[in-house]
């Protein structure tokens, strides 16, 4: 079981960070009603790995791994939770934003954006991408036992 989960936990990371790889081609120029649709599909698989994805990790850290009193022991394991909190902050704008063509979307019509707009999404989504290499890096400093003081 815990191959399983740990194989889970890798596969929503990637659909994380390849929905978001997506997102950040796509926001671009003027968005027809096409891209505008393929964002907001992505978008949905962005939060929705986001979520299963911290759910995994969860049910790893309590039922198949070191457990709590291990994880919440090591500073790299509180810089994800951080680090990942701060990408769920970051994506609240362009989210919100993607969420508010719909109505256009529904009448047939194209979501129409400054482009102040599109360069500040595309601004947040690069600092997502740079907390999740982050990420990377804490984990990796974990599975060493780096930064553990228990």
């Amino acid at each position: 079981m815990t191959t399983l989960f740990a194989f889970l936990h890798h596969v929503l990371a990637f659909a994380l960070v390849a929905a978001l790889a997506i997102e950040l081609v796509l926001v671009k120029d003027r968005i027809s009603i096409e891209r505008a649709r393929r964002i907001l599909r992505a978008d949905a698989i962005y939060g929705a790995s986001a979520m299963l994805l911290l759910v995994v990790g969860f049910l790893r850290v309590i039922f198949f791994e070191k457990g709590t009193a291990y994880y919440f022991h090591s500073i790299p394991f509180i810089a994800k939770l951080v680090l990942f909190a701060a990408v769920g902050i970051l994506s609240i704008y362009p989210t919100m934003t993607f969420l508010s063509w719909r109505k256009s979307l529904n009448r047939g019509r194209e979501p129409v954006l400054d482009p102040a707009v599109i360069k500040r999404i595309r601004k947040l989504i690069h600092y997502e991408l740079v907390c999740i290499v982050f990420i990377v890096l804490a984990a990796a400093m974990m599975a060493r036992g780096i930064g553990y003081w228990g």
